[in-house]
């Protein structure tokens, strides 16, 4: 694999930062169609969108100096490369963070648009998975099965070495993350509830695929790694979410069937 796709003149195209490019409008584009679909203010996900991606890029900055303050305090430099060093659970705190400030401003209700925008959430990690492939970071431990990848020319992993092909494999699960919450979309009976499932599937395929990765900048906590960690809280959080909006009355949806009924009855009156 290559990072570095081609060149035009002084300006070279990266794999990994052109995924992420994809992924996002990839994010948005889906967000914006689920909207109209839904009846929300699908105007309104373009600003939404740059809220999320701004918390979401402070948040993964902010989870990487806290898990390599012990190498910063050593070499306070490590700050000044801003295109490299983030963390995924961090990105994710703060997109979410970042959404919930915007609904508040514009007064939407938070629940409904935090469950349309997580499926595009799992979207756009699946593409930036793929550019983690193309540059190697965020690689698997050594293998010797038939199932692996060699980089050849990679900054982060080590090259001419077989790794389990963690990147590869988180992304395909990314995908099939993004499926199925579309399709559990149209099946909940409650908003808030598919955020919770985000929050239950994620965190459980990245506690386990965590025990497969070879880098090490990562940071740990006890035997844990930090997302490993991370992650343990998130699934108890995604799981006490999914029960607690179904649960609540206030927060059922309500089927065109119900509307019917409701018209149907103001209609007698």
């Amino acid at each position: 694999m290559r990072n570095e796709l081609f060149t035009i003149g002084p300006f070279t195209v990266y794999g990994y930062g052109l995924m992420i490019a994809i992924g996002a409008f990839a994010a948005y584009l889906v967000s914006e169609f689920r909207a109209k679909r839904l009846g929300l203010k699908y105007e309104l996900i373009f600003a939404l969108f740059w809220w999320c991606l701004g918390g979401g890029i402070l948040g993964a900055k902010l989870l990487y100096i806290l898990t390599q303050l012990k190498e910063i305090a050593a070499d306070p430099s490590i700050l000044l490369n801003v295109s490299e060093g983030f963390v995924v659970y961090g990105g994710i705190i703060g997109g979410i963070l970042g959404g919930y400030i915007f609904c508040r401003i514009k007064k939407l209700e938070f629940l409904k648009y935090f469950d349309l925008v997580m499926p595009s959430i799992a979207l756009a990690q699946a593409f930036g998975r793929v550019g983690c492939t193309f540059a190697g970071c965020c690689y698997g431990n050594d293998t010797e099965s038939f199932f692996h990848i060699i980089f050849h020319e990679s900054k982060f992993a080590p090259n001419d070495v077989a790794l389990i092909p963690t990147q590869p494999l988180s992304s395909g699960l990314n995908f099939l993350h993004f499926a199925v919450l579309v399709f559990l979309s149209k099946r909940v009976k409650a908003d808030g509830q598919i955020a919770g499932f985000y929050l239950i599937f994620y965190s459980a395929g990245r506690f386990i695929l965590e025990f497969f990765r070879g880098d090490l900048v990562r940071g740990h906590i006890g035997v844990l790694s930090t997302s490993q960690f991370i992650s343990i809280f998130l699934f108890l959080f995604g799981i006490a979410l999914v029960i607690f909006c179904g649960k609540n009355p206030k927060l059922q949806k309500v089927s065109l069937s119900d509307n019917e009924v409701k018209d149907s009855s103001d209609d007698g009156e």
